[in-house]
């Protein structure tokens, strides 16, 4: 584990949609580990508290709507202006509008899609540009299992973070050969205790305790691994695999963040 002072010291860690629920929980943990932040979030208001009892050399609030792909390059130029290049990326920022497909139009439908998978998809090209530069990197792209098994009323919300999770495989694709220390990783955080969640869902806080955890692994070994909540899924696998792997007694890898 890194001392505070040798975190502080490293780049900065860009968490979108800190406003509020996991972003915000995973702002708060990351800077109490002695991470520096960057938040972004469509209001200034929701993220004043933070900037208000958050210290100025580990913290800094970024007023940005990533539907916007000139908001988001203004809000990286931002941070690199006044906490240096961007290391680690949380791609958090969602909708979930729970609406029936029969009551959706096609700009509430796409204004979803431009959320979750085209907020996603800018914040990841402006984080690279310091990544690539760099030589390494860290992206975490929080998903959902809606986009494999989609919910009644969410089909705005499914599709958009079943892309998100094809991204993910083509940022893999793409980058993997070439920059290996760019470590990339899908995160289902699962049900949580907020306005998108449920109820009796899992606190931010605890998942936001997995996500910190998650950031700091930078070994290329983990790339690509999908996480569920606190641990690694193992890949699926046909049933030849299946078979072989029981006949040699093979157990897939495991990577708990508890």
């Amino acid at each position: 584990m890194l001392s505070n002072s040798k975190k502080s010291a490293g780049g900065v860690i860009v968490v979108t949609g800190a406003g509020k629920g996991l972003g915000k929980a995973l702002c708060l943990k990351l800077t109490q580990q002695g991470h520096r932040v960057a938040a972004f979030s469509r209001a200034a208001s929701s993220i004043d508290d933070m900037t208000q009892s958050l210290p100025d050399d580990q913290f800094l609030a970024v007023t940005v709507d990533v539907v916007d792909p000139a908001a988001v390059a203004a809000g990286f130029d931002d941070v690199r202006q006044k906490m240096g290049p961007v290391s680690a990326l949380i791609n958090n920022a969602a909708v979930y509008p729970r609406r029936d497909i029969l009551d959706e139009t096609y700009e509430s439908f796409m204004h979803t899609v431009a959320v979750n998978l085209g907020g996603m998809v800018a914040c990841t090209q402006e984080a690279l540009k310091d990544m690539v530069a760099a030589g390494e990197g860290r992206i975490i792209n929080v998903t959902s299992y809606a986009g494999c098994a989609p919910a009644p009323a969410s089909a705005a919300y499914s599709v958009s973070k079943g892309a998100t999770r094809i991204f993910t495989n083509a940022l893999l694709a793409d980058l993997g050969d070439r920059f290996p220390k760019i470590v990339i990783n899908e995160w289902l955080p699962g049900q949580l205790n907020t306005d998108m969640g449920i109820p009796d869902g899992i606190a931010p806080a605890q998942a936001a305790s997995w996500g910190a955890k998650l950031i700091e692994m930078k070994d290329p070994a983990v790339a690509g691994l999908v996480f569920d909540r606190d641990r690694s899924v193992p890949p699926p696998a046909g049933f030849k695999r299946r078979v072989l792997n029981r006949l040699l007694r093979r157990q897939a890898r495991v990577v708990h963040l508890g």
